[in-house]
């Protein structure tokens, strides 16, 4: 295996982790106390969207 595949590897495996952390954040908009922080926890969502599905464009399964 290339050090180029190890790379794109770890950088999958980087990615679950953003995408399990993206979990999170969708269950802390549940809350209903959540204030102006809402606005902070959504922004962070469509950044998180983004940053996936410019990785998925770059970087396709397969």
């Amino acid at each position: 295996m290339s050090d180029t595949q190890l790379d794109l590897d770890k950088l999958r495996e980087r990615i679950k982790l953003v995408e399990s952390k993206r979990e999170s954040l969708l269950r802390l908009l549940e809350q209903p106390d959540l204030g102006t922080l809402r606005i902070d926890v959504n922004q962070a969502l469509e950044e998180i969207d983004e940053l996936l599905e410019e990785f998925n464009r770059t970087f396709p399964e397969g």
